[in-house]
């Protein structure tokens, strides 16, 4: 059902990505470990969700990260990968090819999920 919202509010063009440089500091933890923290992230704001900071990859700890199996699709951004931390699954994901132009500054970016990290945006 969300999938065919999402093509339907794309399709009357009332859905929006837009994404921007963010200008403070994003720091994502997990139990006390540092797993990125950039000063030059990507926010994007899309229709119908919270704002999502995307960081660049040397600004990651690929060395705590492992690649997961997960694989999702979004209408709006095309196919992510996603990478895991000690004890939270599926904790960042990217999207190495966006599928639209609005999303293409995202491209190979690591986004982490709320849900799963601590996010400090300042």
């Amino acid at each position: 059902m969300l999938r065919f919202l999402k093509r339907a509010a794309h399709a009357l063009g009332v859905h929006r990505i837009a994404t921007r440089p963010y200008e403070g500091r994003v720091r994502v933890e997990r139990d006390g470990t540092l797993l990125a923290e950039s000063d030059r992230a990507v926010r994007l704001d899309e229709t119908g969700a919270p704002p999502r900071y995307y960081l660049p990859r040397e600004d990651v700890r690929l060395d705590v990260l492992v690649r997961s199996a997960t694989t999702s699709h979004c209408p709006f951004k095309g196919d992510a990968t996603y990478w895991s931390a000690p004890d939270a699954e599926d904790a960042f994901w990217v999207y190495e090819a966006p599928s639209e132009p609005d999303a293409l500054p995202i491209a190979g970016m690591f986004a982490p999920s709320p849900a799963r990290v601590g996010v400090d945006v300042r």
